[in-house]
């Protein structure tokens, strides 16, 4: 449970891989060549061979990390160092190799960060690799005579898997409000080209002196102006749509194989990935422009949301910034906020059959004259689920048209995974248009 941004009126946007990579290796003495990642420019190592060394093996955290100060000299220079991932800046621990005297850098993921690999543009010859490769490497290290050299591949296409969801990104469930899964939907956001100021380095370190005018980055941050560009783009073709129906059409024909058809996978474990790290899935706009039918909200429906869950009327005030009266006579369940995706939370303390009850209203935005089947993909093993009316039909008078979906769990049988979710979809089809929207069901302990 990582994402932030959870607002049901905010589109919360992971990040994926891109079929575009910068491979470097690390090639050791011993003749194994391990693949890892770099941005390094500069100068490079050649084919000359230099000591591999490991300071951190001798337990002391500050310097496994390769912190400020903290490198002795007589033990590094003139060798490639291996540093851990964590707590100051990945470029930044090249400097401090760098001052110590070090030729090179190999940078370890931890745990946390698996296998993910982000590349950056270090100021030294350095390699970024992931966990399982980092532990080989320290292995090697303490080996009798350790030798290596950095060996740099520039850009390569057509990487595959991609995209793969990225380690970094942002995970579910939504800790604040569980009723609404977030993150929304993923984007590219792995070593993307992007503007960069001339005021700073491409580290942005005070000790990097080169200027460029393009950088390549990674992050959320990366992903975000991808969906708001596809936001514009989708506003720009369909200038009478609501943002709520944008989010919906990015939502509901959102990808979920990769490039070679697969279901994605989750960069940190190399485990196929769920609606808790990619959302409704990755970004198509070519689908998004055409996506047959949307989900749309008002001002009003967010207001009703936000009573549902307890927020007072001043609270919600302080957000709307017009007077809001809940009406608690008529207060409305927060799963049933007309949202792209359902969550289903059960209480553990529930026994035999339980089942939730779901209302979901979709506009027509696709031909008049349109009739969709539903299609359900069942989460787990002791879940069932109904959608009535099993088919929608539209016309020149018929736009909107609501169903509900019925989720019932036999706790007794409920199998929930390692995640502690089971994970499925609805979707409604019409031969053109697949709208799915996410299903996700959990359990919650009671207040």
């Amino acid at each position: 449970m990582s994402v932030t941004n959870l607002a049901p009126w905010v589109t919360t946007v992971g990040a994926g891989t891109i079929d575009r990579n910068f491979p470097a290796e690390v090639i050791l003495g011993n003749g194994h060549k391990i693949t890892g990642v770099s941005l390094y420019s500069g100068k490079p190592l050649g084919k000359k061979m230099y000591p591999v060394v490991y300071p951190g093996k001798a337990g002391t955290l500050s310097v496994s990390l390769c912190m400020e100060n903290s490198l002795d000299p007589e033990q590094v220079r003139g060798k490639i160092v291996i540093c851990d991932r964590g707590s100051n800046p990945r470029v930044a621990k090249g400097l401090v190799v760098q001052k110590a005297g070090g030729v090179g850098m190999i940078l370890s993921n931890g745990a946390s960060n698996g296998e993910g690999l982000v590349g950056d543009a270090h100021i030294i010859p350095a390699v970024t690799v992931g966990v399982d490769e980092g532990d080989a490497i320290k292995a090697y290290a303490s080996s009798r005579n350790p030798m290596a050299t950095l060996n740099f591949k520039g850009t390569v296409v057509g990487i595959r898997p991609a995209p793969v969801v990225a380690s970094f990104s942002g995970r579910g469930p939504n800790g604040l409000n569980p009723e609404i899964l977030k993150p929304d939907l993923i984007a590219p956001g792995v070593n993307i080209l992007a503007g960069w100021t001339d005021n700073v380095g491409p580290t942005g370190l005070d000790g990097d002196t080169r200027r460029t005018e393009f950088n390549i980055l990674s992050g959320t941050s990366m992903a975000c102006p991808h969906v708001s560009g596809a936001a514009a783009l989708l506003k720009s073709a369909h200038p009478d749509w609501s943002p709520a129906m944008i989010k919906s059409a990015m939502m509901t024909t959102a990808s979920l194989v990769n490039n070679q058809r697969k279901p994605m996978t989750d960069e940190a474990g190399g485990k196929p990935a769920t609606a808790y790290d990619y959302g409704a899935g990755h970004l198509n706009l070519e689908q998004a422009l055409d996506p047959g039918l949307v989900y749309d909200l008002t001002n009003d429906d967010y207001v009703n949301f936000l009573c549902s869950i307890g927020y007072g009327s001043k609270t919600i005030q302080v957000i709307t910034r017009v007077p809001v009266v809940c009406n608690m006579k008529r207060k409305a369940a927060p799963e049933n906020l007309n949202y792209p995706s359902i969550a289903v939370l059960f209480p553990t303390s529930s026994e035999g059959v339980v089942r939730r009850t779901f209302i979901r209203t979709v506009t027509n935005v696709g031909d008049v004259n349109s009739v969709y089947k539903v299609k359900v993909e069942s989460p787990a093993k002791g879940v069932m689920i109904t959608v009535k009316p099993d088919t929608l039909v539209f016309n020149g008078k018929v736009k909107k048209l609501s169903y509900t979906v019925t989720v019932m769990a036999d706790s007794r049988n409920l199998r929930l995974g390692d995640v502690g979710a089971a994970f499925g979809a609805v979707s409604w089809l019409d031969g053109s248009h697949v709208v799915r929207s996410p299903i996700v069901v959990t359990q919650v302990s009671p207040l």
